[in-house]
């Protein structure tokens, strides 16, 4: 929700302090914005001094309701598309986050998909298999399993007296999910993250809080995304507004 701003006797010009204040930031980081082309060029008084507009207020106000959706970059780049006048440009970024979002629901929609299919398997005889094995139990060539390894999703150990890889437990079971998520058709840099989440879990037990973590930052980036649109709109609609009364 936006916050009433203060505004000169004439009620359209406003000082940087009034920006600033009007959302919880300095009077630098308003002059910063307006230098890296996020908030329209201010005008100047004789003296030198910044004076901006309702419409400066509006860009502000667009570009921190962008941020939490799209990230410092993109909410920039979005701006200053604008502002040069490319806002087919700034459309494609907006546009381009939603589809990084509903990339990132497939992958979490395979990932528990991936979690039902894998179904409870015994520990390795003596707690370890070797390569070959291991290779034979999930359909694979040795290769493609050192090529995992090559890519941080598996991470056997090596036996000190031969020096042959080792799958214990942990790793059998990185090789197995990345299995299931590679015949999904997910890429390898794709199923890293999820990897990594596993081993910080301690396994996939404890996995059910991640999911419905991610699940919750899923959601809150949706409604993110839809209110920086909002805000995108109505300062699209402000600037045209003053455009047709220039």
């Amino acid at each position: 929700m936006r916050r009433n701003l203060q505004t000169g006797s004439d009620g359209e010009r406003l000082r940087p302090v009034d920006l600033a204040r009007a959302h919880g930031l300095s009077t630098q980081a308003v002059r910063n914005y307006e230098e890296a082309g996020i908030l329209p060029a201010a005008g100047r008084t004789p003296s030198g001094y910044r004076v901006y507009t309702p419409l400066h207020a509006a860009a502000l106000g667009a570009f921190l309701a962008l941020l939490p959706g799209h990230g410092h970059r993109t909410a920039s780049e979005i701006l200053r598309a604008v502002h040069r006048g490319a806002v087919e440009e700034a459309f494609a970024l907006v546009a381009a986050s939603h589809a990084q979002l509903l990339e990132d629901r497939r992958t979490l929609q395979a990932v528990e998909s991936a979690l039902r299919d894998l179904a409870p398997e015994p520990a390795p005889e003596g707690g370890a298999l070797f390569v070959g094995p291991l290779a034979h139990r999930l359909g694979v060539r040795p290769a493609t399993l050192r090529k995992w390894e090559a890519a941080g999703l598996v991470r056997p150990r090596r036996d000190p007296q031969t020096g042959y890889r080792v799958y214990d437990e942990a790793a059998v079971r990185d090789a197995r999910l990345t299995h299931q998520l590679r015949r999904g058709g997910h890429l390898l840099h794709q199923i890293a993250p999820l990897i990594t989440q596993i081993r910080a879990a301690g396994g996939l037990e404890p996995l059910a809080d991640t999911l419905h973590a991610w699940h919750t930052r899923l959601t809150g980036r949706g409604r993110a995304l839809l209110s920086g649109a909002a805000e995108l709109e109505a300062y699209l609609r402000a600037r045209e507004e003053t455009a047709r009364g220039a």
